[in-house]
């Protein structure tokens, strides 16, 4: 009998390499960069291409910690577009030690300018030369330098300079220039736009003085992603795969990421692995169970460490856990603040039993101390303190421990017993 010398297919293979491209697609610790796999974000997409598409506006968006802010700015210049114009769009991330003279010179450093260099002699014809736009900035930059710089760049060339994380920006001087740099571009009709992005709940904290530049200013605020934006980075992300991903399954992942797209591709990765592993390529509610607590277990340690802090009690009969999980389940409004009596509601659910705001006030007041992680913030005056999590990544955590202890099933997580 004659032997067949071909190599039969290994499927463990082919399931094993799409597992290794499930961590490409779904990418819970680096923002999205890549177009194809941004998910919703329409109405913010459009008011920011609008601002940078008319001449005079600049843009400030705001909102919570991982929502998304950056995967908008990273994925900007794949929508604009104009006959015989380039897209010049560099971004950088501010820190603590910024002054206004680094990030714009940082910013400068990504734009190549061309200059024309003569030849030594009289003869000598000019050549193009490529040199960075930062080349000849002086030590100490102002307004009217940036404005010069921006003037030559945006001659035929679509431009726009993104500062992401400018929370983190500690220079109070640097933030009120910054607003003068705005505010002289928009008085001076230069053709590109300034983007700051960061965590903040108004403007005001975001950038000083703001009020002096408000017409020039279109202020875009980021809220969570709704249920359809999350459904559609799971549809996007199986899809790229070859996978398919069962209705139920895709509306639980939403739901536990809480609006938070890292929750949603954490889960996305997790799931599609525990599907492929057991090589099917769709993914069922047995693969979401498992995924999440693969996913609890991947969670910043951080974030564990915060938890034992806030629920770790010597009394055994203490509800510091239960109190956690209903601030977790309880509705917040468009800034992530949620009243006591929004937590009164899922409390009694977790508990199965009534419980009124007087039984639970001092474990939300413990949850804003350092002695329990401070994994709250207050905010207002007594008898009208509104809360929130001080790191949203926090919520979709609880959430998930709440369901793998068995405190809560699946229908905790529908909008009507929020």
């Amino acid at each position: 009998m004659a032997r067949n010398n071909k190599a039969e297919a290994d499927p463990s293979k082919e399931f094993e390499q799409i597992a290794l491209e499930a961590g490409r697609v779904f990418t819970p610790a680096t923002p999205v960069n890549e177009k194809e796999l941004f998910a919703g974000r329409m109405e913010q997409i459009r008011r920011t291409v609008d601002a940078i598409n008319t001449r005079g506006q600049h843009v400030v968006i705001f909102g919570e910690r991982g929502v998304g802010k950056t995967s908008l700015g990273n994925v900007l210049s794949s929508k604009l577009t104009a006959p015989g114009s380039v897209v010049l769009a560099p971004r950088i991330n501010c820190d603590t030690t910024d002054d206004f003279a680094s990030l714009w010179r940082k910013i400068f450093s990504q734009v190549e300018l061309i200059q024309q260099k003569r030849a030594v002699g009289f003869q000598g014809k000019a050549s193009p030369v490529f040199v960075v736009a930062s080349e000849g900035l002086p030590k100490k930059i102002t307004p009217e330098d940036v404005r010069k710089v921006l003037s030559r760049l945006s001659d035929n060339n679509i431009v726009f300079a993104i500062f992401d994380e400018f929370d983190r920006l500690e220079d109070q001087k640097a933030r009120r220039t910054m607003a003068d740099t705005i505010k002289l571009l928009s008085d001076h009709d230069i053709r590109a736009t300034v983007i700051v992005i960061g965590v903040a709940d108004t403007v005001d904290d975001l950038i000083a003085e703001h009020q002096s530049i408000e017409r020039a200013l279109v202020q875009i605020q980021m809220p969570r992603m709704s249920l359809s934006e999350l459904n559609e980075i799971l549809n996007k992300g199986t899809a790229r795969l070859g996978m398919k991903i069962v209705d139920a399954v895709k509306n639980e992942i939403s739901m536990l990421s809480q609006g938070l797209p890292h929750y949603a591709h954490l889960l996305g990765l997790h799931a599609s692995r525990q599907a492929l592993d057991s090589h099917v390529m769709e993914i069922g509610i047995d693969h979401v169970k498992d995924a999440i607590a693969s996913a609890v277990r991947d969670t910043q340690q951080s974030l564990q460490s915060d938890y034992r802090k806030a629920t770790t009690s010597p009394q055994k009969d203490n509800i510091y856990a239960q109190v956690l999980l209903a601030c977790a389940l309880a509705m917040p409004d468009d800034f992530g603040y949620f009243a006591a009596a929004s937590v009164r509601g899922p409390l009694s659910g977790v508990m199965g039993k009534n419980y009124e705001i007087p039984s639970f006030a001092k474990h939300l007041n413990d949850f804003c101390q350092t002695g329990r992680g401070a994994v709250l913030k207050k905010s207002g005056v007594k008898h009208k303190f509104r809360y929130r999590f001080s790191n949203p990544l926090m919520q979709p955590l609880i959430i998930m421990k709440g369901l793998i202890d068995g405190r809560i099933d699946a229908t905790a997580l529908e909008p009507t017993n929020n």
